[in-house]
């Protein structure tokens, strides 16, 4: 059995570490928008799209970080996603380096594994039910 085999037994924890420090990233994006913290160029109130982005932001990444509906919650984010690359970023550059859109593309498509891969471990969503 190769390291790499072995490695396999810990792949849940290894998952549930990709979900936790994408949902801590993700809630940022949402605290920033919706209380400016931390810091950001966004000043004054929200238009409601904005406003929309901001709270599924916070709220379903709160929902990530805990791993509570998370295939469901992860689609709907996967779907924010790329709505926010096609209307925000892609319309200025074909390439997302320069449009700034590649965080967008890396949470969409992180937030799709979850869809298929569940949460991994410490997940509320792992809990037995009696």
């Amino acid at each position: 059995m190769s390291t790499f085999d072995r490695l396999f037994a810990y792949q849940p924890y290894g998952l549930a570490a990709l979900r936790i420090i994408t949902a801590l990233l993700f809630i940022e994006h949402g605290t920033m928008k919706l209380f400016g913290f931390p810091a950001s160029q966004m000043s004054g109130s929200l238009p409601p799209l904005m406003l929309f982005a901001a709270l599924l932001e916070l709220v379903g990444g709160i929902l990530i970080l805990v791993g509570l509906l998370t295939r469901p919650v992860a689609f709907l984010l996967a779907g924010e996603m790329a709505v926010a690359y096609f209307m925000a970023h892609a319309p200025s550059s074909f390439f997302p380096a320069v449009n700034q859109g590649d965080a967008a593309i890396l949470f969409c498509f992180v937030f799709l594994y979850l869809v298929f891969s569940g949460p991994g471990a410490f997940a509320v969503d792992n809990r037995k039910t009696a």
